[in-house]
């Protein structure tokens, strides 16, 4: 279950009670961009009615290339599988490493 948090931030639930964080790098140019889904605006029931789901177009800073993510849920809207095309889903830690590695660049260069 801590995997499941790290994937999409499952922390600070106070400051965003709605918001699921998910996280993506990008195969082409290694770019890792977090993605917010609202828990009840942007999840769809499923025909089944036996749990929720919602696709993403998902494009970067870096490039216009667009990433599609589709995210499963269950009937408690708790997340239970992803995938990326043209991405894969990765970890918070990824994310702030990314962001450190940038800001790094951008001071040294």
């Amino acid at each position: 279950m801590s995997f499941l948090k790290k994937l999409f931030g499952g922390g600070s639930k106070s400051s965003d009670p709605e918001g699921m964080y998910f996280y993506i790098r990008a195969h082409k140019t290694g770019e890792v961009i977090r993605v917010r889904l609202h828990r009840q605006n942007d999840l769809s029931q499923t025909d089944d009615l036996q749990g929720y789901f919602a696709r993403k177009i998902v494009v970067g800073q870096k490039s216009f290339d667009r990433l599609e993510a589709y995210f499963e849920f269950d009937r408690n809207r708790r997340f239970v599988s992803g995938e990326v095309t043209g991405g894969e889903l990765v970890e918070r830690e990824d994310y702030e490493a990314y962001l450190a590695a940038q800001a790094q660049q951008s001071s040294s260069g």
